[in-house]
C-alpha cells in the first residue's frame, strides 16, 4: 500500500540550526554529446567545468536554500583547489575544515548523451579517500552542536562510522548518501542498531547493494527498504528518477513522492539538490513526506539547467515551483 505526497512546501525560519556535511569535493568535468553517442570514436559536443563532489554539492545547495552549513572535505593545494574553495565559500558554505593536501584536487569526469542523461563517469577521488577518522575528531565539537549531520559514502567505512558515532553520541540525526553501487556495498556492515541513521537515500540499484535483495519492481523496493528498518535506519528514501521517490519508515504505508515534470538539460547534481532540500525542509519543521516533496521540486529545478548546483536556487523558488505543480 502506498500514499502519494506532492506538498506542501515548508516555510523557512531565522533560527534554522546549522548542518555539517562530510564528504567529497572535486571539480566536475562534463562533456555532452550534440547527437546520439557513437562508441569508440570522437563525438561532437560541448564541455563544462565547475565545482562538484557529492558532499560539496549538498553543502552549496543547503547554503543557497538558506541553511547555515559547514563542509568537512579535502582538496589539493593546487589551482583547481583554489577555485573550488573560493566558489564554495562565495556560495555561503563554511570551509574552515576543508583540508588542503599535497595531492591533486579530485575530479569527476562525466559523459552525457544528447538528452543530458549520464552515460558513463570516472571519479578520481584520491584527496577524498585520504580523509580519515581524525577529520571527524577535528570537527567533533562542530558535529556535536549541529542540527543535522550529512555523510556521503565517498568517505571510507571507518570515517563514515566515526562520523555516525560522534553525531549519535551527541543526539544529532545523521543522513547518509550511499553515492554509488560499489560504495553502497561498503556501507552494509555499518548499518546496524549501533550506528543509528535518521535517513538513507539510495536509488534502486544502491538499495539492492545495501540489502542483497532484488529491487526491480515496486513491491521489491518496499521489501528491501523495510529490510533496512531495524538495522539502525529510521527512514529509507529511495530515489526512482523520473518516477519520483519512495519514502519508507516504521509500520505505516510506503509514501510515493511524485516527481515534478522538467525539461532535462543535465541530470548531474539532481540527487544532491534533492537531499539538501529534504534536509533543509526537515530543519524548517516539515514532516518527512513534505520534506521529500520539497526535495523533488529542487531536483526538477536542478535538472533544467546545465550547472551542477543551480546558482539561483532559493527556498522561495522551490516553494513556488512546488505550489505551481499542485493540481
Amino acid at each position: 500500500m502506498s500514499t502519494t505526497v506532492t506538498g506542501p512546501a515548508p516555510e523557512g525560519g531565522d533560527k534554522t540550526p546549522y548542518v555539517v556535511v562530510l564528504g567529497g569535493a572535486n571539480m566536475d568535468l562534463k562533456a555532452r554529446s550534440d547527437a546520439p553517442l557513437v562508441a569508440a570514436t570522437s563525438n561532437p559536443g560541448s564541455t563544462r567545468m565547475s565545482p562538484g563532489g557529492v558532499g560539496r554539492n549538498i553543502a552549496e545547495n543547503l547554503a543557497r536554500l538558506g541553511t547555515p552549513v559547514h563542509l568537512v572535505a579535502a582538496v589539493g593545494a593546487d589551482a583547481m583547489g583554489d577555485t573550488l574553495l573560493g566558489d564554495t565559500a562565495a556560495a555561503g558554505v563554511g570551509v574552515q575544515l576543508v583540508r588542503r593536501l599535497d595531492l591533486p584536487t579530485g575530479t569527476y569526469t562525466a559523459l552525457l548523451d544528447a538528452s543530458g542523461e549520464l552515460n558513463v563517469a570516472v571519479a578520481d577521488m584520491a584527496a577524498t579517500d585520504s580523509i580519515g577518522p581524525d577529520a571527524v575528531t577535528e570537527a567533533g565539537d562542530l558535529i556535536a552542536g549541529a542540527g543535522l549531520v550529512i555523510v556521503d559514502a565517498n568517505l571510507s567505512h571507518a570515517t563514515v562510522a566515526a562520523a555516525v558515532e560522534r553525531a549519535s553520541a551527541a543526539g544529532v540525526p545523521v543522513v547518509v548518501d550511499p553515492v554509488s553501487v560499489p560504495k553502497a556495498r561498503r556501507l552494509r556492515p555499518l548499518l546496524t542498531p549501533d550506528h543509528p541513521v535518521h535517513t538513507i537515500t539510495p536509488n534502486a540499484a544502491e538499495l539492492e547493494a545495501l540489502t542483497g535483495l532484488p529491487t526491480r519492481r515496486h513491491p521489491e523496493v518496499v521489501e528491501a527498504a523495510r529490510r533496512l528498518l531495524g538495522q539502525g535506519v529510521e527512514r529509507v528514501w529511495v530515489r526512482l528518477g523520473s518516477v519520483g521517490s519512495l519514502l519508507v519508515a516504521g509500520e505505516g504505508p510506503a509514501v510515493v513522492v511524485a516527481a515534478l515534470s522538467a525539461e532535462v538539460v543535465d541530470v548531474t547534481g539532481a540527487g544532491d539538490a534533492m537531499l539538501a532540500a529534504y534536509c533543509h525542509a526537515l530543519l524548517a519543521g516539515a514532516d518527512p513526506g513534505e520534506a521529500a516533496a520539497f526535495g523533488q521540486a529542487a531536483a526538477a529545478l536542478t535538472v533544467s539547467v546545465a550547472d551542477t548546483v543551480r546558482s539561483d536556487l532559493t527556498d522561495e523558488l522551490v516553494r513556488r515551483t512546488l505550489a505551481s505543480a499542485r493540481p
